[in-house]
Parts: C-alpha cells; sequence; structure tokens
C-alpha cells in the first residue's frame, strides 16, 4: 500500500466515522472500484488510534468532568455536590450504554465479519437505514437536554449501537437516529453519539492491537503515522463542523447523501 491511498483510507475513515454515513460502506467501495489491497490489520489500528484521539482531544473538557465525577461516585459515604450528580450519571449511562454493542460483538462478531461483512449487506443497510434516519429527523420531538439522558436512554441508543456491527449501518447515524427517537435535539443526540464513540473506539482498537500483537506482522511505521495523523486531522475537523452545522442544515443532506450512495450499492453489487 502506497501513500496515496493510505491518506486516502484514513481521510475516509476520519471523515466518515464520525458523520452518519457509513464508514464501512466507503472503505468497501475504492477496494471494489480501483481494486485496492486489503489495508492489514495494522494500518486499521493506526486509523482506530487516530480518529480516537480526535474525539478524545475535541471533548477533552468534558471527558475530564465526566472521570472525575465518576471516580468520585465510587468513593464510599461522599456524596457527589449538585453540579458533580449529572456528570456521574451521565458517566455511567455511556458506560451502560456501551454494553450491548460490546456483548454482541464478543459473542457474535465473527460471525458477523463471516457473514454480514458483503457488499450485498452494505448496499441495503446504507439505504434502509438512511430512511429510518430521515423518518426520525422529521418526525420526532426533538426537545430534550443531553442532560436528559438516563439508564433507559442509554441503553436503548446503546441496543440501537449494537445493530452497527451490521456494517453500512453507520454507529453515529444509528446512535443519532436512536436519539432522535427519545426526543433529543439533535445537537443532544450528536454529542452523545460522539461521547459513545470513546469506549466503543477504545475497546475496538485495543482488540486489534491484542490481534497484532499476536500476529507478529511487520510494520511499516512511516505508513501507520501517515494514516494516524491524517485519520486524526479529518476526524477532529469533521466532528467541528458536523456540531456547528447540525442544527442550521438538519440531517437530510446526509440522508439524501445515503439514499444515493445506497442506490448506487444496490445497482452495483445487487441487481
Amino acid at each position: 500500500m502506497d501513500g496515496l491511498i493510505a491518506v486516502t483510507l484514513a481521510l475516509l475513515q476520519g471523515i466518515t466515522e464520525f458523520l452518519p454515513i457509513s464508514s464501512s460502506a466507503h472503505l468497501i467501495l475504492p477496494a471494489y472500484v480501483f481494486g485496492w489491497p486489503d489495508q492489514g490489520l495494522a494500518f486499521d489500528v493506526a486509523l482506530h488510534i487516530g480518529t480516537l484521539a480526535a474525539v478524545v482531544w475535541y471533548f477533552r473538557d468534558d471527558l475530564v468532568k465526566l472521570l472525575q465525577a465518576w471516580l468520585d461516585s465510587w468513593k464510599p459515604g461522599q456524596h457527589l455536590s449538585a453540579a458533580q450528580r449529572p456528570e456521574a450519571r451521565m458517566a455511567w449511562s455511556l458506560l451502560v450504554a456501551s454494553v450491548p454493542a460490546g456483548v454482541l460483538g464478543l459473542f457474535a462478531g465473527d460471525l458477523i465479519a463471516l457473514y454480514l461483512r458483503r457488499p450485498e449487506v452494505i448496499a441495503v443497510a446504507t439505504f434502509g437505514f438512511a430512511l429510518l434516519l430521515g423518518w426520525a429527523d422529521y418526525r420526532c420531538r426533538q426537545v430534550r437536554a443531553l442532560e436528559d439522558v438516563g439508564f433507559r436512554e442509554a441503553l436503548l441508543i446503546g441496543m440501537a449501537q449494537a445493530l452497527a456491527l451490521i456494517p453500512g449501518t453507520s454507529r453515529s447515524g444509528i446512535t443519532l437516529t436512536a436519539g432522535l427517537m427519545l426526543g433529543l435535539t439533535r445537537q443532544a443526540a450528536a454529542r452523545y453519539s460522539f461521547l459513545l464513540s470513546v469506549p466503543v473506539i477504545a475497546a475496538a482498537g485495543g482488540l486489534q492491537v491484542v490481534n497484532l500483537v499476536q500476529s507478529e506482522t511487520a510494520v511499516n511505521w512511516g505508513l501507520l503515522a501517515l494514516g494516524a495523523g491524517t485519520a486524526f486531522v479529518s476526524a477532529y475537523l469533521c466532528i467541528r463542523c458536523f456540531l456547528q452545522l447540525i442544527e442550521k442544515m438538519g440531517l437530510w443532506p446526509f440522508v439524501v447523501y445515503r439514499l444515493l450512495l445506497g442506490g448506487v450499492l444496490v445497482c452495483w453489487f445487487v441487481l
């Protein structure tokens, strides 16, 4: 894999990881259209590190507060202040929401990779879940704030996130859809989706690191650094722009884009 392919794949990963347009749909297209080789496990790890660093850096202040409040909630006999209580509950809710995808990935991840990581599945999921996102953005009442996310809402969003193991679903897209269906505003649903990505990407990246160490694969460190850096920059800018623009333009531009992309994929791989 040369530098141009590495930069292209890193840009695609960094941008599509956090937009509701399905990263798997975009990463599979170049391989089929241009015949590009598989990027390999080491490069996957580098891209995960880059995107994880981007979301952690963007939300660093929020994450520090959430972590501190969560740690304080463990201290015996200590009552959290009024300011800390919502943050502690939010931290616990993010952990609760991470459980369904973790359990499903642990017990069914290999089966999903074997039977569902196919272009036909990605095509149908890209199109179908775009319709669901569009319906949620158009029909659902968007009145609840981020602080209104309790354990019930967290579990429901987490169960929706587990569906993202189906390639083409889009982790960002399905969690945004679930948040909107629960009445969250677009801004609140987007921020919760981004915060929820931290434990998920960290867990997936950690598992890949373990597999990489066990495989003893030769590593091109320069190429990995290029990929990680490109993914970091593109993901950071993507998060920043998305949160600034979502209230102005809504989610329909992404819905329309997904419908067009899904239609192309269906025509290419299914019909």
